[in-house]
């Protein structure tokens, strides 16, 4: 420290001998504040380093270190809060994956209960249209045998009919009562070319 302060000295006192020859040479004639050969003058130039070399430690060993340590800390701060928002970013951005991800899934999950429960519907509509057709194809043998059975029951009851009438009109019109065989046969013939016997 002494030796600095030394060497500082040094230099002060070397910077102002030669600033004090040549100036002393022009003082008379140009400003009287370069007049290095008045002793007043001399110590102002004197205090005046003195006071710039006190200033220089006292900024260089108290104050310089103290606005270094603030801006170290800031620096360090800055730091921390910059790792701290990378953090929270790279969270932020898994969640967001992880939301989508959540999300892909929940909509597939959806679009498959949608397909299941389309196709049970459809399973289910066609149980019931089977079950109906059935039904219906049960109805319908019903029915015909039921046609059958009433149109075989009116051919039966077609013949006496026939026969009764044939015979009635044949009374009326000629007024003997008609041959039974031959009755028979013509009612018989007329059913047949009917499709009805």
């Amino acid at each position: 420290m002494r030796r600095l302060f030394a060497t500082a000295l040094l230099g002060c006192g070397a910077t102002l001998g030669s600033l004090i020859l040549p100036g002393a040479a022009r003082a008379a004639s140009n400003m009287p504040q370069m007049d290095f050969s008045n002793p007043l003058n001399l110590a102002q130039v004197v205090w005046l380093v003195i006071i710039l070399v006190a200033l220089y430690f006292i900024l260089a060993n108290w104050a310089l270190p103290g606005v270094g340590a603030v801006l170290a800390d800031r620096a360090h701060r800055i730091q921390v809060d910059l790792d701290a928002a990378h953090a929270a970013k790279a969270e932020a951005d898994a969640a967001i994956a992880e939301l989508h991800a959540a999300i892909k899934a929940a909509r597939d999950e959806a679009q498959a209960e949608v397909t299941k429960a389309t196709d049970a519907a459809k399973a289910e509509a066609a149980r019931q249209a089977e079950a109906l057709a059935r039904k219906l194809d049960e109805q319908l043998s019903r029915a015909e045998a039921e046609i059958s059975a009433a149109r075989a029951e009116a051919m039966t009851a077609i013949r006496p009919i026939a026969t009764e009438t044939a015979a009635l009109l044949v009374a009326r019109l000629t007024g003997n009562a008609p041959d039974e065989a031959r009755l028979g046969g013509g009612i018989q013939h007329a059913l047949s070319a009917r499709g009805l016997a």
